[in-house]
């Protein structure tokens, strides 16, 4: 796809309401938030970068400049005699544009 096609692309806004799942608030995350002015999400498995970028701006409105993404494989877990998996996730790691924060701590208006 062209830039221009990326950029004209609408995106329901139901869909977009459930792309992110959750922000990650770890201590690698605060390191990368930190350094590179970045923040991570947890988002929907079949997600995209566009989805992700357009979900960012509208429910925070700031403006993103790039997204990264990351598929995590879920832990092998045993209890007793019984292997288990915990869920595979996946996260983006979106870039604000400089200037723009989102601010996590604050209750929600």
């Amino acid at each position: 796809m062209s830039a221009v096609m990326k950029q004209n692309v609408k995106h329901s806004e139901e869909r977009l309401m459930k792309v992110l799942l959750a922000p990650v608030i770890s201590e690698k995350a605060t390191m990368v938030a930190e350094k590179n002015e970045q923040v991570v999400f947890l988002v929907m498995p079949d997600a995209t970068k566009l989805e992700i970028k357009a979900a960012v701006e509208m429910l925070f409105k700031v403006q993103v400049e790039s997204v990264q993404v990351a598929n995590r494989q879920g832990k092998q877990k045993r209890s007793g005699r019984f292997n288990g998996r915990r869920n595979h996730t996946r996260r983006a790691f979106v870039c604000l544009k400089p200037g723009q924060e989102i601010n996590f701590t604050e209750e929600a208006k």
